[in-house]
């Protein structure tokens, strides 16, 4: 399996550093799906990630005239139904999806759409990059982690997603068990995502404020007891072993939540606490912290 055509939907921060990667690798062969005034603005102006000029192609959602074999989204998960619509036109029957959004619904939602095709499970890690305008900064590009749900032995399809990766200078991981790593960062996300919008807290905050630090693993432990109900592997050792890893951030850096709140953008709110909420009613298992969380950020965005 050879992968020559790659798409991108959302190109925003973290999806123009994965671009520059990939137009530098693709040329013309890679492509950021657009429309309108904003497919315009990125043909005239491009974007300046790290102070690198980036033009990539731009392909409208109405063109019919290019076919994608990989799709990756790097949209906010509120805008991803909108971007399922936008490919419709560049997915073949052996078009493969890749998707690094937060949460634990994302795959899911893109196979409701496109049953037929191959849609690999994924996350970014450890990316901290941050647009202003037209320019992007970012000092560590992380990892995208993806595959199939278990990884065991690899297929085809992800061993050829892996080589368009490498060869674009994308750092990546395929991850044994991609269930488990999903659910941990998300377990990650609605922790110190959602307390540092509501409490503007940095890094380091979690740290050096014991009632926050506490905070943070009450509502963890909320995301591990919905985990091992439904058979994913995530543990209290889980939490604490991330606590450690947090003494490597920039103790000043912001979550994405946290710029969201502060920019007056809508949140992801309700893929994190809103998840939470929905499934702990199905299983039976109360979430208390995130009930209240919810109606916090809700509260917040509403007040903008």
């Amino acid at each position: 399996m050879e992968i020559k055509n790659v798409a991108l939907v959302g190109f925003g921060a973290i999806g123009c550093v994965y671009a520059k990667r990939l137009v530098d690798y693709l040329g013309d062969n890679f492509a950021v799906i657009a429309g309108g005034a904003r497919a315009e603005r990125i043909r005239q102006k491009g974007v300046v990630v790290n102070g690198n000029l980036v033009k990539p192609r731009v392909v409208e959602p109405e063109q019919k005239d290019w076919k994608a074999d990989l799709v990756i989204f790097t949209v906010k998960n509120y805008h991803l139904a909108q971007a399922l619509d936008d490919v419709k036109n560049i997915v073949s029957e052996n078009t493969i999806f890749v998707t690094v959004l937060n949460g634990i619904t994302a795959r899911d939602e893109i196979k409701v759409a496109y049953p037929n095709n191959t849609a690999l499970y994924g996350i970014g890690m450890g990316i901290d990059a941050v647009r202003e305008d037209n320019s992007v900064n970012c000092t560590c590009e992380g990892v995208i982690q993806f595959g199939e749900a278990d990884n065991t032995n690899i297929s085809n399809t992800v061993s050829a997603v892996k080589t368009v990766f490498d060869n674009a200078g994308v750092g990546n991981e395929v991850c044994p068990d991609m269930i488990r790593t999903i659910w941990h960062k998300w377990m990650i996300n609605v922790s110190t995502n959602q307390l540092s919008a509501i409490v503007r807290a940095g890094y380091g905050d979690f740290l050096s404020v014991p009632e926050l630090n506490k905070a943070m693993h009450e509502v963890m432990s909320e995301v591990i007891s919905l985990a091992n109900k439904k058979g994913v592997n995530i543990t209290e050792e889980d939490a604490y072993n991330y606590e450690k890893k947090m003494i490597t951030f920039d103790p000043v850096g912001k979550t994405s939540m946290l710029q969201d709140i502060e920019a007056k953008r809508h949140s992801e709110v309700d893929y994190f606490a809103g998840t939470v909420i929905k499934i702990g009613k199905e299983l039976g298992v109360p979430t208390p912290w995130n009930d209240r969380i919810y109606l916090i950020i809700k509260t917040l965005e509403k007040l903008y």
